[in-house]
Parts: C-alpha cells; sequence; structure tokens
C-alpha cells in the first residue's frame, strides 16, 4: 500500500507545484498579466482530462500487463523532456495571439510529464483496487488532494521567496524522476499483487458489485465538477482584477478549492447537506451583494475573505454533492474522467470563451445565480419550504447582478475586453459639462483621465502634474527638444507635455489601450510632439531595439495592482540604462496601495550604482485634476539631484534590512506588503 500511496502523494505535489513554478518563468514574456495564469489552469485541465481520458480507456481496454509496460515506457519517454525550462524561442514579438502561445509554449515545455502526472490518481487508484479490492479506493483520492494542497501551501512561504526560478525547476524535474521510478514500481507491483486477475482482460470483467450509472448521475457529475472549476476561476479574475491582483492570490482560490475536494472525498462524511444549506445561501447572497456593494468599491481586507469564504463553502458544496453521487470502485475512472472533464469545460468557458463573449466580467455573477439554480434542482425532492428558499436566493442573486451590470454602465461609453482585461470609458457627467471628466478605467484601476471642456482638454492630469516626479523630470530638460519614452500608455495623457521638436515614444502591451487612447482621448492628437507607438511587452521590445537615446524613459506599469515584476528587476534596469542618454532620467511610477515599491527601486538603484531621488506628492485642495503620486527618479545627472525643485520635494526611502535585490531569477512580493 505504501507503494501505490507514495506514488499518488508525489505525482499530485508535483502536478500543483509546475503550475506556479511554469507560469512564473513565462509570467514576464506575456506582460506580467493575471490572465496568464488563468490560461495556465486552462492548459492543465485539459491535459487532466487527456490523462484521465487514457486511464479509463487503457483501464477498459487493455490487459493490466499491456496497460503496464505502456505506461512504463511513456514514462521513461518523458524523462527526455527534461529540465522544465521554457525556450526562448517562445517569446512572443508583439502581434501574436497569447492564449495560443502560451498553449503551445506549455505543450513542448511540460506536456508530457504533465500528462502522464494527471494519469497517476485514477490509473494507479485502478491498480490499487485490482491489488486490494477490500480496500478504500476513493481515500487514495483525498490523499491525491492533500499532496496537491500541500505543493500550493508551500509555494508561496518556502519556495517562491526563497530559491531562484531556475533552481525550482531544476528541484522538480529531479522529482518528477523521483515519481518515474514510484510510478513503475507501483506498476509492477500490481501486476505480481493481482494474481489471478492479471489474466483477466478487462478490469471491468474482474470486479465486483455496483449498479452502472445512468444518464442523470453522468449529467450531474459534469455539471458539479464543472461549477467547481467555473467559481474557482471567476472568482480568482475577480479578485484579482477587481480587488488586488498580487500573484499569491492566484494560489489561495486553488487552496481552497483543494480543500474542498479533501474533505468531501475523505469519507469522513465532512460534508453535511443540512448544515451548509444554511453557509451556502448566505455566503451567495453576500457575494452577489459584494459586486454591487451599493454602489461602492469593497476594501480589499472585506472583499477577499468574503469571495473567498464563499468560493469554499460554495465549492464544498458541489464536491459534497458530487461524493455523495461516487459510483463503485469499477466505474471510478468514468467518474473521474466526466469529474475532469467537467473541470475543463468550466476552465475552458471563464478562461476562453468569456472573454471573447463578454465585454467585462459578467461570469460571476452569472455563476452565483447557476449555484441556486442547482441547488434548487437538487433539494426539489426535500420539504417545499426548502427548494423555495433556494428560488428566492436565485431571485435575489439575479437582481443583485442586474443591478451590478446597470452600475457598470452607468455613464460608460465603451466596454470592451480581451486577454489583457477589462477597459472601460466613463464619463464623470454630461458631455457640455466644463468639469466633466472622461476616464479610462482597466477594472477598478484608473489609468488616465482628460477634461472634456477643450480649455483643460490639453492639460496633463492626474499622475503627471507638474509638481509630480515626472513634471519635475520634465521640466528640468524643458529648454531642449526631448526624446521620452513611456512604458505604459493608458490615455496618453504624457503627451500633453510635448513641445515642437520632442519624441514621445510609446510602449504599450495590449493593443486596445492604443484604440481608445486614439479614439476617446485627443492627447496624442492634439500634441506638438512627434508620437510613436509600439505594441507588444515593453522589456521584450527595448531588448530587441538598438539604443534609443531617452532622455527620460517612463516606466508606469505600476500604478495598478497587477504589478508586472519583470519590470522592475536588475536585468530589466539594465535594459533600460542601454537605452538612455548619458544625463538621462529613468523615471519609475510606483504609486500603489497594496506594495511598497520604492524600497525595491532604490535597492536596484544603488547596486547599479546610480543615484536616486523620491518624490511623493500630495495635491492641494484646489489642484483637483491631480492625483496623489510616488514616482522614483534615476540618474547620473547631478544638476537635476541639486536643483532647488528637486530638493524641496525629495523623501527619503527606507530600506528594510532583509529586503532581497530583485532578478528576474529571484524577487518577492510578501516583503514589500503594506
Amino acid at each position: 500500500m505504501l507503494v501505490y500511496a507514495a506514488t499518488i502523494l508525489v505525482s499530485a505535489f508535483l502536478l500543483f507545484l509546475v503550475q506556479p513554478v511554469i507560469a512564473k518563468q513565462i509570467l514576464p514574456w506575456f506582460g506580467g498579466s493575471a490572465a496568464v495564469w488563468t490560461t495556465c489552469l486552462v492548459f492543465f485541465q485539459f491535459l487532466l482530462l487527456f490523462g484521465y481520458a487514457y486511464s479509463d480507456l487503457t483501464t477498459r481496454r487493455m490487459r493490466p500487463r499491456s496497460q503496464v509496460w505502456l505506461h512504463c515506457l511513456l514514462l521513461v519517454l518523458s524523462l527526455a523532456t527534461l529540465p522544465i525550462i521554457p525556450d526562448a524561442v517562445w517569446k512572443p514579438a508583439g502581434g501574436e495571439d497569447p492564449v495560443l502561445r502560451i498553449l503551445g509554449l506549455l505543450a513542448a515545455t511540460i506536456g508530457l510529464p504533465y500528462f502522464l502526472l494527471s494519469t497517476t490518481g485514477p490509473l494507479v487508484q485502478a491498480w490499487f483496487a485490482r491489488s486490494f479490492p477490500s480496500g478504500t479506493v476513493y481515500r487514495l483520492f483525498a490523499l491525491s488532494n492533500f499532496g496537491s494542497l500541500l505543493a500550493l501551501i508551500a509555494y508561496p512561504p518556502l519556495i517562491e521567496p526563497w530559491i531562484p526560478t531556475r533552481a525550482q525547476s531544476l528541484s522538480w524535474s529531479a522529482g518528477y524522476a523521483l515519481f518515474v521510478a514510484l510510478c513503475i514500481a507501483a506498476g509492477i507491483f500490481s501486476l505480481r499483487a493481482a494474481g489471478n486477475a492479471a489474466a483477466s482482460a478487462v478490469l471491468a470483467d474482474a470486479e465486483p458489485g455496483g449498479s452502472a450509472p445512468v444518464a442523470r448521475e453522468y449529467v450531474l457529475w459534469l455539471l458539479l465538477a464543472a461549477m467547481g472549476s467555473y467559481m474557482l476561476l471567476a472568482v480568482t479574475n475577480h479578485i484579482t482584477q477587481n480587488v488586488a491582483s498580487v500573484p499569491f492570490l492566484w494560489i489561495l482560490p486553488l487552496i481552497l478549492y483543494l480543500i474542498t475536494f479533501i474533505l468531501c472525498f475523505e469519507g469522513r462524511g465532512w460534508y453535511q447537506r443540512r448544515f451548509f444549506l444554511g453557509p451556502l445561501a448566505v455566503t451567495v447572497l453576500a457575494m452577489a451583494w459584494g459586486l454591487h456593494a451599493g454602489g461602492e468599491i469593497m476594501e480589499v481586507t472585506d472583499a477577499v475573505p468574503l469571495y473567498c469564504a464563499g468560493l469554499l463553502v460554495c465549492c464544498m458544496f458541489y464536491h459534497g454533492e458530487l461524493a455523495a453521487l461516487k459510483p463503485a470502485p469499477r466505474y471510478l475512472t468514468r467518474f473521474y474522467l466526466m469529474v475532469s472533464l467537467g473541470g475543463a469545460l468550466g476552465g475552458l468557458f471563464v478562461g476562453v470563451i468569456a472573454p471573447l463573449v463578454f465585454v467585462t466580467y459578467y461570469e460571476f455573477g452569472i455563476g452565483l445565480v447557476i449555484t441556486a439554480l442547482l441547488a434548487l434542482y437538487l433539494l426539489w425532492p426535500l420539504p417545499k419550504w426548502i427548494p423555495a428558499l433556494a428560488l428566492g436566493v436565485a431571485v435575489a442573486c439575479t437582481y443583485f447582478v442586474v443591478e451590478y451590470i446597470g452600475e457598470l454602465k452607468r455613464g460608460t461609453i465603451l466596454m470592451t475586453r480581451n486577454f489583457y482585461g477589462t477597459l472601460r470609458v466613463k464619463d464623470s457627467g454630461p458631455v457640455d459639462e466644463p468639469t466633466t471628466v472622461r476616464r479610462l478605467m482597466h477594472g477598478v484601476i484608473m489609468h488616465g483621465e482628460q477634461y472634456l471642456e477643450p480649455r483643460l482638454s490639453r492639460q496633463p492630469t492626474s499622475y503627471y502634474g507638474p509638481d509630480s516626479g515626472i513634471g519635475l523630470a520634465i521640466r528640468h530638460y524643458a529648454k531642449r527638444p526631448l526624446k521620452l519614452g513611456v512604458i505604459g500608455l493608458g490615455t496618453g495623457t504624457l503627451a500633453a507635455w510635448g513641445k515642437s521638436g520632442d519624441v514621445f515614444r510609446f510602449y504599450e502591451l495590449d493593443p486596445q489601450v492604443l484604440t481608445v487612447a486614439r479614439r476617446d482621448f485627443t492627447y496624442l492628437n492634439d500634441t506638438a510632439a512627434g508620437i510613436q507607438a509600439v505594441i507588444g511587452d515593453a522589456r521584450l521590445n527595448l531588448e530587441r531595439e538598438p539604443p534609443q537615446g531617452f532622455d527620460i524613459l517612463v516606466i508606469d506599469a505600476f500604478s495598478s495592482d497587477s504589478i508586472p515584476v519583470h519590470l522592475i528587476t536588475r536585468e530589466a534596469l539594465a535594459v533600460y540604462m542601454r537605452h538612455m542618454a548619458p544625463d538621462g532620467i529613468i523615471a519609475f511610477h510606483v504609486t500603489n496601495r497594496y506594495l511598497d515599491l520604492p524600497p525595491v527601486v532604490q535597492k536596484l538603484a544603488d547596486a547599479a550604482g546610480i543615484a536616486a531621488v523620491f518624490v511623493s506628492h500630495d495635491p492641494e485642495e484646489h489642484e483637483q485634476r491631480y492625483s496623489r503620486t510616488d514616482w522614483i527618479l534615476l540618474t547620473h545627472d547631478q544638476s537635476f539631484h541639486k536643483s532647488d525643485p528637486v530638493q524641496r520635494a525629495q523623501s527619503p526611502v527606507h530600506v528594510p534590512s532583509k529586503l532581497s535585490l530583485w532578478t528576474d531569477d529571484f524577487n518577492n512580493l510578501l516583503q514589500i506588503l503594506k
């Protein structure tokens, strides 16, 4: 039994550990977008489906000996794909579909090993059932989820902060070699322990008991598994895009998802329908209300616990009902196949289809309504007041979701969505009012605004006022033609500073942002400066380009909550320096609600031997068109550091002694949480 248990535990640990390991490696190649994680999850879910289908097919159609030797051969062949380090040939050039690029990269890098890991749960459990017919095979499913949970819990505090990314890949590859040895041993042992059962052509013919599942059971397996996966990704999207998109929050919902699988399939009755119906109704209603929250944005301290607790209760309902419907062991590979198919379909809808058919994140609210309706169906045979309560929850959820959609549309002239997130263009009032402001929103984060009144429309606003860090830098070089590079376009507000003879070169990851900036805002069209736009990840483009000789390079990608870490590392700074004029200024916009970024940049500057100045500007009440901002400016130009405006505006930066230098191979967001 220890051989089977060890094989399943190691495989499950590796199966989920590889997800953050590989996602972190490719995240910088696709702009640091949280959608990279979602796409990876969709890939892993479908490969899990293929693995379960392989297990079901070979278990039912092949003799045990043939099945074991085929699997052993594939395991040995998979060792040739190690180590799991993505090839740089997969780096995007800027015009490719990022989803297809990521899927191809994952298939080439981790495809065969992950496929074989995904077969382990149902396949080794089938071997176990053949060797120990009286054993509790579904407890191995709980053990598998426990191994997955260990990997996810260990990664944020124990692996990511202390082990460089390349070393993570090499260590995982060594662990995979151990798994191959264990799995081969389990397969050979299953043939020896099976005795006379090894001569059976098909496992199903050799196993007793259990009626065949009917169509209704297949549909419910599929639907309950799909909703678990659906809500996992929907909640992850919601808390990362609309609340606080910090990478380690990607893992928290997945941990809760796995905990429910462990509790529901462990076999000790952790899920009791009568105890969970009340909490399910309350949390579903609370999450639906939280979408609108009376028209206000929920604070992160309220929103993250609410949605995570809600996900836990919902998944206990899905997986508890799923466990109650599990069949006899002889049908376990079919059961796992349907569970995996449901998970893949739920992930496919949220990760791939929803961005194509919805203009914003409607799927979360829809999922809450479906949950209430699913409860209504399952509870229909009970006393009628119980399904009536479920119907009431469904109606209330529908009301809150409609209110949420109405609030999003109020004053909105454009909503659009793609791989990189959602964009909304929203007016604060009627177009003909002089105080009306047009804003570009990415989720709940403002990425620029412009007054519609003609006299004010050419003036810089928000983070780019004259007394902000970038304002001081531009004013310092105002007497000469300026070549300014900007990473992060937004509405193009910085173009308002442009004068004749200047060249402003914008690097923008999302092509829709450029379209919106030119169509719905006038900064790019009205400026006297020459405008250049480069689409694609800025760092990759800068690595390919010849030196640009920038007087100022603005790294303006950190004001939102989902920061692209690859733009704030030692290697990134070296790329920027190659493009600077001798007295040029590198301006990092480090305004952020949750992360203390100035010490990170100060550490980079100290390591590179570049003097840095931190400018934190909080405008007066009468300066309503400007926002509070934090900028840190790096330059060798001593005249800039000694100028009176800079001397008056600068503030000290406290760098914690334990803060590590951020590199492409090593960074730690936990150290800079505010």
